[in-house]
């Protein structure tokens, strides 16, 4: 059996090895371990159990693999049982009655996940989004002169630079990034029990809610306030949305990178190994797959959000509606994070067609002018300078002449607009000129989000 033999692609297509040692049935299997091995601490630390007992279970815990495990489920159809089982065989008698007392499966369960998800983001995904962010920072300072054609329904609006057009994704993505941390380090353990009342633990201790805070500070969790059998499912909640709202930005630039990239406007290239295959039948195909793959992904687990709505739905104190719908989490994070190392070999090999960017531009270089001179005129005093633009523009159309021409050939506009500065007739003749504040804007935004990801 290989990789190829299994059924998901995110196996042997999209994988990502890093994430093996946090989000693998493997590596679950040693978290949930880990859990069954800090009640073991603590309950030593406590005096309940020696230090040797202890250092049994531990040792056990730290032993097991998933095929032993899988194979006791086999009989016990349970499989925090099964897990139970095969940590008990590997521990003398003494130690045995201490392995999993007082904890249910789902004390297990969502502290292991809430472990290993945190972990995954705090060593593989948030540095991978951070290492996207600085290489959309560069991108964004480096084309921040960029002259390029700002673009509203489809059609051509007003000067933009391509930098500022890359500064709004690096703003987006750093709020994601925010939004993934702090949604990563409120995911919360628990030790309550089968309904959360901690029945069980007062059964040995006066104190159960110290208890069950003691195994998780072992494990670097905090408990959920109050819960069931499970914990209050919203923190996880909270993580699906923010993963899923930063895989919407990814999806967002893809887009408008894709489009940018089609053959009438040509004003970006998605940069390619020489020996690469745009078509199986057109040899001179040269695709944007890397951002058109990452869309598709996107489509795939953007609908995910629903199901981590539907999880929210627990009844009384524990269903098992969510039990096998979570499973698929790990995946989410996986593709998420393939998506975000996509982007980021993309994005460091994307070529800007500077020469395009300003043939587009021209295209409509003398339509725009239409909105600085519609303000200027306002501005000075013309009571219906929109209209009154509106109408030449279209005339313009119509008689194949420029804006320019007609406007500085009016004798009604002139006493306005010999009141225009130099620099405003420039700003509202010369479209180029008339990019605002873009480039400052760059800066602004780059510097920002350059000192934020120096401090997460």
């Amino acid at each position: 059996m290989t990789v190829y033999s299994d059924f998901s692609p995110t196996d042997y297509r999209y994988a990502v090895d890093e994430l093996r040692a946090y989000l693998s049935e493997e590596a679950y299997m040693r978290y949930k371990a880990r859990v069954e091995a800090a009640i073991a601490e603590v309950f030593a630390r406590r005096g309940l159990l020696s230090d040797a007992l202890k250092r049994e279970i531990v040792a056990a815990a730290s032993n097991i693999s998933p095929e032993e495990v899988y194979e006791e489920e086999r009989r016990t159809k349970h499989d925090i049982r099964a897990l139970v089982n095969v940590i008990k065989r590997k521990v003398s008698e003494d130690a045995r009655p201490f392995v999993h007392l007082c904890a249910t499966s789902y004390d297990i369960v969502d502290t292991a996940n809430a472990l290993r998800y945190r972990e995954a983001l705090r060593e593989v995904i948030l540095p991978d989004m951070k290492a996207l962010e600085r290489v959309w920072i560069e991108l964004a300072r480096r084309e921040k002169d960029t002259l390029q054609i700002g673009r509203t329904h489809g059609q051509h609006a007003e000067p933009i630079t391509f930098g500022f057009a890359i500064a709004q994704y690096v703003n987006r993505w750093g709020t994601r990034i925010l939004k993934v941390k702090e949604a990563s380090e409120n995911l919360r353990g628990k030790l309550s029990g089968a309904v959360g009342a901690y029945n069980a633990l007062s059964l040995i201790f006066d104190d159960p809610e110290e208890f069950e805070r003691d195994v998780l500070s072992v494990l670097g969790l905090e408990p959920a306030p109050i819960s069931t059998q499970i914990v209050p499912p919203e923190p996880v909640c909270d993580l699906i949305h923010a993963i899923i709202s930063s895989f919407s930005v990814l999806a967002n630039f893809c887009d408008d990178m894709r489009h940018l990239q089609r053959s009438e406007i040509a004003e970006v290239q998605e940069r390619v190994d020489t020996s690469q295959v745009g078509s199986s039948t057109m040899p001179h195909k040269r695709n944007p797959i890397g951002f058109e793959g990452v869309k598709s992904l996107w489509k795939r687990f953007m609908p995910q959000i629903v199901t981590a709505h539907l999880d929210q739905i627990s009844e009384h104190q524990r269903d098992l509606t969510n039990s096998a719908s979570q499973r698929y989490i790990p995946e989410l994070l996986v593709i998420f994070d393939h998506s975000v190392k996509e982007l980021k070999r993309i994005s460091e090999r994307l070529v800007v067609d500077k020469a395009s960017m300003r043939a587009n531009f021209d295209i409509s270089a003398d339509k725009i002018i239409a909105e600085p001179l519609y303000i200027l005129l306002s501005y000075y005093g013309h009571p219906d300078a929109h209209e009154y633009l509106r109408q030449k523009s279209f005339q313009a159309y119509e008689r194949g002449k420029s804006l320019k021409e007609l406007i500085e050939a009016d004798d009604t506009v002139q006493s306005y607009m010999r009141r225009f500065t130099a620099e405003q007739r420039k700003q509202a003749f010369e479209a180029e000129r008339y990019t605002g504040i873009a480039s400052y804007k760059v800066d602004r935004i780059t510097d920002y989000w350059e000192r934020m990801m120096e401090e997460i």
